[in-house]
């Protein structure tokens, strides 16, 4: 079944999905982020669903969307007054927050942790079909595992809409990128993943804030990790990806026009203001240097079509690791399974 809601914002149509959350089933649907496969949380079979249906390791945890306080308490305990703050400050909206757990939250949701990944959508439709099945809803990102996260339909649609039981379209995600992930720690914010919410802003509300070294590091194989998105190889085309970065823009061009002298079909991603500073006619431009919500927002699709080129390597232009800067480093490293030239 699937659910257009691009043109037509009729969300009671979104109610015979909530049902099949409510059932046990999967529902892929937008978010302000990504898209998501959701199943309802607290059922450990349709969660187990999710897994398989992604291909996921079972090690990785997921996030309980919500729609409401009621449902955080539910699934939540011992929140203290910072982790309050955060919540109102930024819910709804792309940000995460792990607090301690309850029972009820079934440990294939939590890696066998003993905290819980809870985030509040902003988006129309996701918070409609939270209320509507009236449960805590499971939901990593849309997408086999390591390919890119799914920014709209058309990038996912036919990877996985034989594993759904519904479908719901509501055009292309705002943010383009994955929520950002904290966990409050002796009064310090630690973010864990970064996001569209930066450090800044949380500085802005909390001053002690600290940003996990894993953000940019490679986590060990036997390491358990306490938020979703960190541990194993992410947004990857199928291609070989090298990300290059240089705060001064000439070095970093010349340094890819460098590399890519030694392959003969190699494929250049950059900003929209160097298209024509390589000679070669394999250029995807993933938006304007000046405006890094362009780029989080293309960013996904724009890995997506880098294996249509057929190239035998790719390289990426890296953008400065500030604000929103970050989390799109965060993912390009990922993207490049830590294959990264910084001068």
């Amino acid at each position: 079944m699937v659910i257009d809601l691009k043109k037509d914002k009729d969300y009671s149509k979104i109610q015979s999905a909530a049902e099949i959350i409510k059932q046990g089933g999967l529902v892929l649907f937008p978010t302000e982020t990504v898209y998501g496969i959701g199943a309802d949380g607290l059922n450990k079979d349709a969660v187990s669903k999710i897994f398989k249906a992604k291909g996921r390791a079972q090690d990785n945890p997921l996030i309980l969307h919500v729609s409401n306080m009621n449902m955080v308490r539910k699934i939540a305990m011992n929140i203290t007054d910072a982790e309050f703050m955060l919540m109102e400050k930024f819910w709804p909206g792309p940000f995460t927050i792990i607090l301690p757990k309850k029972e009820i939250v079934p440990d294939i949701v939590t890696g066998g942790l003993d905290t819980v990944a809870v985030r509040m959508p902003s988006n129309e439709v996701a918070r409609k079909l939270i209320e509507f099945a009236d449960i805590p809803i499971a939901a990593p990102s849309a997408n086999i595992s390591g390919k890119p996260s799914g920014t709209c339909i058309e990038d996912i649609y036919e990877e996985l809409v034989d594993k759904m039981d519904c479908v719901i379209d509501g055009g292309k995600c705002t943010v383009g990128i994955e929520s950002t992930v904290v966990k409050v720690k002796n009064g310090q914010v630690n973010i864990l993943r970064p996001g569209k919410v930066t450090k800044e802003e949380i500085e802005a509300l909390i001053p002690e804030v600290i940003v996990s070294s894993h953000t940019l590091e490679k986590i060990k194989s036997d390491e358990k990790v306490e938020s979703p998105g960190m541990k194993y190889k992410h947004y990857a085309p199928q291609s070989r990806c090298v990300l290059v970065y240089s705060e001064d823009e000439n070095k970093m061009i010349e340094k890819i026009k460098e590399l890519k002298k030694n392959y003969v079909n190699p494929l250049v991603i950059c900003c929209d203001e160097h298209e024509f500073k390589f000679d070669t006619n394999n250029i995807l431009k993933y938006g304007s240097k000046l405006d890094m919500d362009s780029i989080s927002s293309n960013l996904f699709s724009i890995l997506r079509k880098a294996d249509k080129f057929s190239p035998d390597i790719v390289f990426i232009e890296g953008v400065e690791k500030k604000r929103v800067g970050l989390a799109i480093m965060n993912r390009l490293i990922r993207a490049c399974s830590y294959e990264y030239v910084e001068i």
